[in-house]
């Protein structure tokens, strides 16, 4: 396997950070071996790159139905396990059981999406990670790894798709 370099380029807009990423595709980098730094979010069609795959709303599917199920057994299991007549009240109340359950199925969505996006976004990390205070003035980075023996072919080709520079990224902790 030849020996790589992970490169950095940086960006002054988003047409030339598009027209850099198209020319890495079409030098055989592909998707997953490429990471665009922002300062603000740019949506992903408009670098031509593929969504992000994110299990948040799953996470929270699964949250809001613990929460149906646990707002139904407050109203209904305890209930039944220990019966308390009161009153000429009903044992099960209906308009009640309805806000109950709403309650705790919507407690249940946010409590595991909150907790879903931190572990879906790999928080907390560790590892050192690749950034240029540039990226805060609202520059545009694209970090991707290219063969060493090809690397003048990468900045070239990136140089002319309007990158302001090309250099090996430096991994820092922050």
């Amino acid at each position: 396997m030849p020996e790589t370099i992970t490169l950095l380029a940086m960006f002054e807009d988003v047409e030339p950070a598009s027209d850099g990423i198209e020319k890495l595709q079409q030098l055989g980098v592909g998707a997953a071996d490429m990471n665009v730094i922002s300062g603000i979010p740019i949506k992903h069609t408009i670098l031509g790159r593929p969504s992000a795959i994110t299990y948040v709303s799953r996470i929270g599917l699964l949250g809001a139905i613990m929460g149906m199920f646990l707002g139904l057994f407050f109203i209904y299991g305890v209930k039944y396990l220990y019966p308390l007549q009161v009153g000429g009240q009903p044992i099960f109340p209906i308009p009640q059981g309805i806000i109950i359950t709403f309650e705790m199925t919507m407690l249940g969505l946010m409590g595991l999406s909150f907790i879903g996006m931190f572990v879906d976004s790999g928080f907390p990390s560790y590892t050192p990670k690749a950034y240029t205070p540039e990226i805060s003035d609202g520059k545009i980075a694209v970090l991707f790894s290219c063969p060493t023996n090809e690397q003048e072919k990468f900045v070239d080709a990136l140089k002319s798709a309007g990158a302001e520079s090309v250099v090996p990224a430096e991994a820092r902790h922050l």
